[in-house]
Protein backbone atom coordinates (compact mmCIF):
# COMPACT_ATOMS: atom_id res chain seq x y z
CA UNK A 1 0.00 0.00 0.00
CA UNK A 2 3.32 2.45 0.87
CA UNK A 3 3.82 1.80 -3.03
CA UNK A 4 0.54 2.81 -4.19
CA UNK A 5 0.42 5.68 -2.26
CA UNK A 6 3.76 7.02 -3.03
CA UNK A 7 2.68 6.36 -6.76
CA UNK A 8 -0.31 8.51 -5.66
CA UNK A 9 1.82 11.54 -4.08
CA UNK A 10 4.17 11.48 -7.13
CA UNK A 11 1.43 12.29 -9.59
CA UNK A 12 0.17 16.00 -8.17
CA UNK A 13 -3.68 17.28 -9.54
CA UNK A 14 -4.29 13.10 -10.60
CA UNK A 15 -5.75 12.00 -7.75
CA UNK A 16 -6.16 15.26 -5.74
CA UNK A 17 -10.41 15.50 -7.02
CA UNK A 18 -10.81 12.40 -5.26
CA UNK A 19 -12.21 12.20 -2.13
CA UNK A 20 -10.45 10.24 1.09
CA UNK A 21 -12.73 7.55 0.49
CA UNK A 22 -11.87 6.87 -3.14
CA UNK A 23 -8.18 7.33 -2.36
CA UNK A 24 -8.43 4.43 0.28
CA UNK A 25 -10.34 2.33 -2.07
CA UNK A 26 -7.75 2.98 -4.62
CA UNK A 27 -5.01 1.88 -2.23
CA UNK A 28 -6.65 -1.42 -0.58
CA UNK A 29 -7.48 -2.37 -5.01
CA UNK A 30 -3.57 -2.06 -5.32
CA UNK A 31 -2.94 -3.95 -2.41
CA UNK A 32 -5.26 -6.54 -3.10
CA UNK A 33 -3.84 -6.93 -6.68
CA UNK A 34 -0.44 -7.36 -5.67
CA UNK A 35 -1.39 -9.69 -3.10
CA UNK A 36 -3.11 -11.97 -5.74
CA UNK A 37 0.23 -10.95 -8.06
CA UNK A 38 2.90 -12.66 -5.78
CA UNK A 39 0.30 -15.83 -5.09
CA UNK A 40 0.05 -16.33 -8.38
CA UNK A 41 3.61 -16.01 -8.75
CA UNK A 42 4.33 -18.59 -5.53
CA UNK A 43 2.11 -20.98 -7.20
CA UNK A 44 3.58 -21.08 -10.10
CA UNK A 45 7.30 -21.40 -8.74
CA UNK A 46 5.93 -24.30 -6.14
CA UNK A 47 3.77 -26.28 -9.04
CA UNK A 48 7.42 -26.86 -11.21
CA UNK A 49 5.31 -26.71 -14.37
CA UNK A 50 8.08 -28.12 -16.73
CA UNK A 51 6.60 -25.47 -19.68
CA UNK A 52 5.22 -21.65 -19.57
CA UNK A 53 1.90 -22.99 -21.71
CA UNK A 54 -0.73 -20.84 -21.92
CA UNK A 55 -4.76 -22.48 -23.09
CA UNK A 56 -5.19 -19.54 -25.77
CA UNK A 57 -1.79 -21.19 -27.82
CA UNK A 58 -3.13 -24.58 -27.64
CA UNK A 59 -3.40 -25.90 -31.47
CA UNK A 60 -6.45 -27.68 -32.18
CA UNK A 61 -5.80 -27.98 -35.82
CA UNK A 62 -3.47 -30.52 -35.45
CA UNK A 63 -5.09 -33.89 -35.67
CA UNK A 64 -4.99 -35.64 -32.43
CA UNK A 65 -8.45 -35.75 -31.01
CA UNK A 66 -8.45 -32.81 -29.15
CA UNK A 67 -11.52 -30.68 -29.03
CA UNK A 68 -12.00 -27.27 -28.44
CA UNK A 69 -15.40 -27.64 -26.42
CA UNK A 70 -13.87 -30.70 -24.38
CA UNK A 71 -10.74 -28.68 -23.05
CA UNK A 72 -13.02 -25.42 -22.47
CA UNK A 73 -14.93 -27.41 -20.24
CA UNK A 74 -11.82 -28.51 -18.50
CA UNK A 75 -10.30 -25.28 -18.40
CA UNK A 76 -13.61 -24.45 -16.36
CA UNK A 77 -11.63 -26.59 -13.47
CA UNK A 78 -14.68 -27.67 -11.97
CA UNK A 79 -13.19 -31.41 -11.99
CA UNK A 80 -10.34 -29.90 -9.96
CA UNK A 81 -13.10 -28.47 -7.31
CA UNK A 82 -15.54 -31.94 -7.61
CA UNK A 83 -11.86 -33.67 -6.84
CA UNK A 84 -11.60 -35.26 -10.18
CA UNK A 85 -8.92 -37.17 -11.76
CA UNK A 86 -7.17 -35.88 -15.36
CA UNK A 87 -5.20 -38.37 -17.18
CA UNK A 88 -3.58 -37.01 -20.47
CA UNK A 89 -2.38 -39.86 -22.86
CA UNK A 90 -1.11 -40.24 -26.36
CA UNK A 91 2.40 -41.15 -28.32
CA UNK A 92 5.38 -39.02 -28.29
CA UNK A 93 5.28 -35.66 -29.50
CA UNK A 94 1.52 -35.02 -29.28
CA UNK A 95 1.51 -32.05 -27.20
CA UNK A 96 0.48 -34.22 -23.48
CA UNK A 97 3.24 -31.98 -21.69
CA UNK A 98 2.13 -28.62 -23.12
CA UNK A 99 -1.42 -29.56 -22.36
CA UNK A 100 -1.18 -29.93 -19.03
CA UNK A 101 1.25 -27.17 -18.28
CA UNK A 102 -1.59 -25.53 -19.64
CA UNK A 103 -3.96 -26.59 -17.16
CA UNK A 104 -1.61 -26.09 -14.39
CA UNK A 105 -0.65 -22.46 -15.56
CA UNK A 106 -4.50 -22.13 -15.22
CA UNK A 107 -5.00 -23.87 -12.05
CA UNK A 108 -2.20 -21.43 -10.83
CA UNK A 109 -3.84 -18.39 -12.23
CA UNK A 110 -7.20 -19.47 -10.37
CA UNK A 111 -5.62 -19.76 -7.47
CA UNK A 112 -4.97 -23.51 -7.18
CA UNK A 113 -2.33 -25.29 -6.01
CA UNK A 114 -0.71 -27.78 -8.49
CA UNK A 115 2.29 -29.46 -8.56
CA UNK A 116 3.64 -30.74 -12.04
CA UNK A 117 5.13 -34.90 -12.41
CA UNK A 118 5.53 -37.14 -15.33
CA UNK A 119 4.11 -40.33 -14.07
CA UNK A 120 7.33 -42.41 -14.38
CA UNK A 121 9.12 -39.31 -12.10
CA UNK A 122 6.12 -39.45 -9.53
CA UNK A 123 5.87 -43.59 -9.63
CA UNK A 124 9.85 -43.67 -8.80
CA UNK A 125 9.29 -41.02 -6.13
CA UNK A 126 6.38 -43.12 -4.36
CA UNK A 127 8.60 -46.23 -4.62
CA UNK A 128 11.41 -44.50 -2.81
CA UNK A 129 9.75 -43.28 -0.23
CA UNK A 130 8.07 -46.07 0.45
CA UNK A 131 11.27 -48.03 0.78
CA UNK A 132 13.28 -45.43 3.01
CA UNK A 133 10.09 -45.11 5.27
CA UNK A 134 8.94 -41.52 4.27
CA UNK A 135 6.13 -42.32 2.34
CA UNK A 136 3.65 -41.14 4.40
CA UNK A 137 5.08 -37.47 4.80
CA UNK A 138 5.16 -37.66 0.63
CA UNK A 139 1.59 -38.62 0.51
CA UNK A 140 0.79 -36.17 3.26
CA UNK A 141 2.66 -33.32 1.08
CA UNK A 142 0.92 -34.51 -1.88
CA UNK A 143 -2.64 -33.92 0.10
CA UNK A 144 -2.00 -30.05 0.50
CA UNK A 145 -1.75 -29.72 -2.96
CA UNK A 146 -5.55 -29.07 -4.84
CA UNK A 147 -3.90 -30.20 -8.02
CA UNK A 148 -1.34 -32.38 -6.74
CA UNK A 149 -0.49 -35.17 -9.19
CA UNK A 150 -0.77 -33.49 -12.81
CA UNK A 151 0.48 -36.58 -14.80
CA UNK A 152 1.52 -37.18 -18.11
CA UNK A 153 2.64 -40.35 -19.75
CA UNK A 154 3.06 -41.71 -23.12
CA UNK A 155 1.36 -44.86 -24.81
CA UNK A 156 3.72 -47.06 -25.82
Amino acid sequence: MADALSRQLDQPGTYEELGFLERLKLLINSEATCRDNRKITRLLKQAKLRLNAQAADIDYRARRGLHKDTLAQLLQLDWIRHHRNLLIEGPTGTGKTFLACALGQSACEHGISVRYFRASRLFEMLTIAHGDGSFGKLLAQLAKTELGKLCITPVI
